[in-house]
């Protein structure tokens, strides 16, 4: 456990208190968020730290006094055997972590191969976010969506996020970052009259959701496109060119919102999805680690890049980056996602704390 970290983030935790009890900074809603997201991060830390101090004196002073009175020997016996676990508590608090999350996210559901079918299995994955996020006590808000024919989704867009500041510093990110991949369906399809039990796959893409002011964006750098909003079959569903499309012309980036009437709300969704892309590819570039993770989140949506595979005959549930395998999926698929992000996570703390930079997400 490094003293010098320790001593750092239990400075930065003062500095947090102090400017949260200033009344001035709730005047910048944004800031506000931010400074607050970043206490509740190290509120554990500072704890932990406050009771480890706090044994290790209880420890010296049960000591003290066993010399007089042979009794407080057991006392100081039982405190012996609880620092060591304080310790190693804080240790894994002290684990480096990722940066995001604390954050909200938006998260992109997509078709790939399978044709109707994968559409399908897309709205079922939808679903299935839905729910869980309504087991979480999360807020969503669909951004953007295009459905298919039989009632399942081509492309949908969706910001998840807490309701205040998050427990620790574990916002949505923290939950929902492993889902970024290629999700394969293994089951017998709607659409199959013999009975046979096809293989299709959609993917799903999840960037860290972000202030405004996070990232700058020049206007001159965007290209604006208006057009009418297509429903399932490409028909016409607006009599207006409500749909926004935005490129980043230096990036090359799209961002896509049909769903508003209004085109300025359209604009208003299509610019915040903008912005979650330009942190994501900012992130890429500035460490290449986090790069070949988040690259690879859905480089195309071919069954070959499975990150997860998702078979209903026998209703198995299987996650190939670490091996875990349940046969639940019913629950799964209706929400019941905490066993298998739980063993994702265990696997991430355990490669930070070996010193790797994270559990790879593909």
């Amino acid at each position: 456990m490094s003293t010098d970290r320790l001593g750092a983030l239990l400075d930065e935790y003062a500095e947090l208190e102090r400017r949260l009890a200033d009344p001035a900074i709730h005047a910048d809603q944004a800031a506000a968020r931010k400074v607050g997201r970043r206490f509740a991060e190290l509120t554990p830390i500072q704890k932990a730290a406050f009771e480890l101090d706090q044994a290790r004196a209880d420890l010296i002073a049960a000591r003290e006094l066993a010399a007089d009175e042979p009794t407080f020997a057991v006392e100081a016996d039982e405190i012996a055997e609880r620092i060591p676990v304080i310790e190693q508590r804080l240790s894994e608090l002290l684990a480096p972590r990722d940066p995001n999350d604390a954050k909200d996210v938006i998260l992109e559901v997509k078709a790939g191969e399978g044709g109707e079918e994968s559409a399908l299995f897309a709205g079922d994955l939808l679903r299935m976010y839905l729910r869980y996020a309504e087991r979480r006590g999360w807020v969503t808000e669909v951004l953007d969506s295009q459905d298919s024919d039989l009632g399942g989704v081509k492309d949908v867009a969706v910001a998840i996020k807490t309701r205040g500041v998050p427990d620790g510093g574990h916002g949505v990110w923290s939950r929902l970052k492993w889902e970024g991949g290629v999700h394969r369906v293994q089951r017998v399809p709607t659409t199959e009259s013999q009975g046979r039990v096809h293989t299709s796959a959609a993917g799903v893409l999840v960037t860290a959701d972000v202030e405004e002011t996070e990232v700058e964006i020049d206007p001159n750098d965007l290209r604006i496109d208006v057009f009418r909003s297509s429903g399932p079959g490409g028909q016409s569903v607006n009599t207006t060119d409500s749909a926004v499309r935005i490129t980043h012309l230096p990036t090359g980036i799209v961002a896509t919102c049909q769903n508003e009437r209004s085109q300025l709300q359209n604009k208003d969704r299509a610019m915040r999805l903008l912005r979650a892309k330009l942190a994501q590819l900012a992130e890429e570039q500035a460490a290449s680690a986090a790069s070949d993770a988040r690259k690879a989140q859905v480089r195309t949506v071919d069954r070959s890049e499975r990150i997860r595979t998702y078979n209903f005959p026998q209703n198995r549930i299987t996650d190939h980056r670490i091996g875990f395998t349940a046969y639940n999926l019913d629950l799964v698929i209706g929400g019941d996602l905490d066993a298998l992000l739980d063993a994702l996570t265990e696997a991430d703390r355990a490669a930070r704390i070996a010193g790797e930079t994270e559990l790879t997400r593909h």
